[in-house]
């Protein structure tokens, strides 16, 4: 086995990010909206979102960033909207969102602890959300360490909250591999001198991840191989 431990982001990674989160997006944007679809079209803007496909674009800051980072976005298209109000409706309605794992995720999880695996979540979603959703699937508990972007550790592409994992569990850095969708989790991961593993489940495909991960992976399933290997 080549590591001791595994950082999971959440996005793309646990969750398929298209059927997870476009949906959700494109609902959010029309409630923000309410019923005005010039408004709707703006909102949609700001955050890199194409209503008509209801996806995310390939470049959108949306699909690494923070919760924070997408509530200023909404609030650029409504003039005089409080951000932290908006804030913390997205991450309120995050919590409740149509959850599709890349994964069966329960007997997932289980079989990497049987095999000694310590497992934890980095997000730079709120770690409010991950902890609901993560719970929603029954899974939370598997866990032994989750974090978001609020937890006092910074956000990625920021190595400290992975050194975080790290030091709670006390492994070596070199034996954690993070396992992300995003170049922000890669680059995180190469920051901490951790092993990187990309999974296709998100939104950036073979090309943009490959340099910066050890492998590239069409999702987490096979992983265990991997580490076997």
């Amino acid at each position: 086995m080549r590591a001791d431990g595994i950082l999971f982001d959440k996005d793309g990674t646990l969750f398929d990010f298209g059927a997870t989160w476009n949906v959700w997006a494109a609902d959010a944007i029309r409630g923000f909206a309410k019923g005005d679809e010039a408004l709707a079209r703006r909102i949609a803007q700001e955050l890199v979102f194409d209503l008509e496909a209801g996806a995310f674009l390939p470049e959108s800051f949306v699909i690494a960033g923070t919760n924070r980072e997408a509530a200023e976005a909404v609030a650029r298209a409504l003039p005089g909207a409080d951000v932290g109000e908006i804030e913390i409706k997205l991450m309120e309605d995050a919590a409740e969102a149509p959850l599709v794992p890349a994964v069966d995720l329960a007997p997932y999880l289980e079989g990497l602890a049987a095999s000694g695996l310590r497992l934890g979540v980095m997000t730079n979603d709120t770690e409010f959300a991950a902890r609901a959703q993560l719970r929603t699937v029954g899974v939370e508990g598997h866990f032994d360490f989750i974090a978001g972007f609020d937890s006092g550790f910074g956000a990625k592409p920021d190595p400290r909250p992975l050194l975080a994992f790290a030091d709670a569990l006390q492994l070596d850095p070199g034996r954690v591999v993070m396992v992300g969708d995003s170049t922000h989790d890669l680059i995180a991961g190469r920051r901490a001198g951790m092993q990187t593993v990309a999974v296709l489940t998100g939104m950036a495909g073979t090309e943009e991840l490959y340099p910066h991960a050890d492998v590239v992976l069409d999702d987490i399933g096979h992983l265990p191989e991997w580490l076997r290997a």
